[in-house]
C-alpha cells in the first residue's frame, strides 16, 4: 500500500539537511587517511567455465590499508579500454559469484563488483573481513549501530572508504576507459554510489536504485522494517543516545552527498517501499546537485523497478556513452 507522501509533493519535498560543520574535513580526512596506504590493486585471472565473458578475482586496499575483494568482468570481445561501471552490493550481501553479475559486461561495459566488508552471510557470500582497529561500542544485531558513538569509529565510515578506493582502482586499470565510470547499486549499494558520486570527481554517472542510508531520521519514524529498525531498536534501549547517534549519522546521509554530487544521474523509488521509504529516495534525489532523473515505480516495493528499470539504465548509459 502507499503509506508515504503523495507523489505530487515527494516531487517537490526538500526537507532541510542535518549536516555537521565539518562534514567535507571529516572526509578529506578520512580519505587522505586511506590512501596513504598504497592500493596495490591485483587483478587475477579467475577460469568461471565463460565464453563471452573474463573474469578477474580483484583485491585493492581500502580503508586501513585493509584489503578488499572484488570481481572485475570484461567483455571478451570489447573495444580497447571500455567505460565501466562500478558496483556495490546490499544490505547483508557480499560478491557472490562472477556468474551473479553478468548484466553489464554483457551489455559491453567493464564491471567491477566490490565486495563489502564485514557482509556476505545473508544472502550472497562475501570474502572480506572488517578488521575493527579502532574498537566499538556495543550494537543492536546487524551493521547499522556498530560504533555509532563517534562518526571515526561509524562502520560506514570503513565501507565508503573502501567504495572509493573500488573506483580509484579500477580507474588505474590498462582495459578501462578511466574518464567513463559509473557507480551504481540497489539498496544499500545505491547509497554508496551516492556516497562516491558526492566525494570524489572522478565519477561520471550514478545509477542509485531505491538507495537505503538516506534521511535517516524520517525512515526511523516512518518504517518499521529493517534494516533502519536496528537504529530505532538501538535508541529504545539507548535512549540517552539518541542524539549522539544522529550526530554520527549525518555525516553518513545520502542527502548530504547527493548535494555535492554534480555528475549525471538515473534513480529508481518504489512507492510502496517499506525499506527505504519514498521520503527517504526523493530527499536524496531532490538535493542531488548534478542533471537528473528518477523511474518511479508506483505499484512496487523494495525491488523497484526490477530488470524493467535495468533495460532504461542500459538505454541511460547507452545514451550518454554512444
Amino acid at each position: 500500500m502507499l503509506f508515504d507522501l503523495p507523489l505530487d509533493d515527494l516531487r517537490t519535498y526538500l526537507p532541510p539537511r542535518e549536516e555537521p560543520p565539518d562534514f567535507d574535513a571529516f572526509w578529506q580526512r578520512t580519505l587522505a587517511e586511506t590512501r596513504r596506504s598504497p592500493l596495490e590493486a591485483t587483478f587475477q585471472p579467475a577460469d568461471c567455465g565463460l565464453q563471452t565473458v573474463e573474469a578477474f578475482d580483484v583485491t585493492f586496499h581500502g580503508y586501513g590499508g585493509q584489503p578488499v575483494k572484488g570481481w572485475l568482468l570484461l567483455p571478451r570481445h570489447r573495444p580497447q579500454a571500455p567505460p565501466c561501471v562500478v558496483e556495490y552490493v546490499g544490505y547483508g550481501g557480499g560478491r557472490g559469484l562472477p556468474t551473479d553479475w553478468l548484466v553489464w559486461s554483457s551489455a559491453g561495459y567493464a564491471h567491477l563488483v566490490m565486495d563489502t566488508r564485514g557482509q556476505g552471510s545473508a544472502w550472497l557470500q562475501g570474502e572480506t573481513p572488517d578488521p575493527e582497529s579502532e574498537g566499538a561500542n556495543p550494537h543492536y544485531p546487524g551493521f547499522m549501530t556498530r560504533g555509532i558513538l563517534r562518526a571515526e569509529t561509524y562502520y560506514y565510515r570503513r565501507v565508503i572508504a573502501d567504495a572509493v578506493r573500488a573506483v580509484e582502482a579500477v580507474r588505474a586499470h590498462p582495459g578501462v576507459d578511466a574518464d567513463r565510470v559509473a557507480v551504481a547499486g540497489r539498496s544499500q549499494g545505491g547509497g554508496l554510489a551516492l556516497a562516491v558520486a558526492g566525494l570524489i570527481p572522478e565519477v561520471s554517472v550514478a545509477m542509485p536504485d531505491v538507495p537505503f542510508l538516506c534521511h535517516y531520521r524520517r525512515a526511523t519514524e516512518v518504517t518499521d522494517a529493517a534494516p533502519y529498525s536496528e537504529i530505532a531498536s538501538y535508541c529504545r534501549t539507548h535512549r540517552d543516545k539518541v542524539e549522539t547517534a544522529f550526530e554520527t549519522l549525518s555525516y553518513y546521509d545520502g542527502v548530504n552527498f547527493a548535494v555535492r554530487a554534480d555528475s549525471q544521474a538515473l534513480f529508481s523509488v518504489g512507492l510502496m517501499d517499506q525499506v527505504c521509504p519514498p521520503s527517504t529516495v526523493f530527499a536524496a534525489y531532490n538535493h542531488f546537485a548534478g542533471p537528473k532523473a528518477i523511474n518511479v515505480y508506483r505499484y512496487n516495493q523494495h525491488d523497484g523497478g526490477g530488470t524493467h528499470h535495468v533495460a532504461r539504465q542500459i538505454a541511460f548509459l547507452a545514451d550518454l556513452w554512444r
